[in-house]
């Protein structure tokens, strides 16, 4: 089987830690369940994400060198 997650044009994915997601949040004043959500499913998602966690994107970009968004983990 092929391991999607090693793709060339699948972006790098992390588990956000606590004290990263605080600030997020504290900079964008928003709860974690106003996030854009991904599904537990996806093959993208590092083997460590569960359920409520939030994920780490990034991109490449063509305006910036590099775009980062998050997204919660959901069933």
């Amino acid at each position: 089987m092929v391991d999607v997650s090693q793709h060339d044009m699948v972006p790098d994915h992390s588990v956000v830690d606590d004290e990263e997601l605080d600030g997020v949040l504290e900079e964008y004043d928003i709860k974690s369940t106003d996030l854009p959500k991904i599904k537990r499913t996806d093959p993208a998602l590092p083997d460590d994400a569960e359920v409520g966690d939030v994920i780490k994107i990034v991109r490449d970009s063509r305006t910036t060198d590099t775009a980062t968004i998050y997204r919660l983990v959901v069933e």
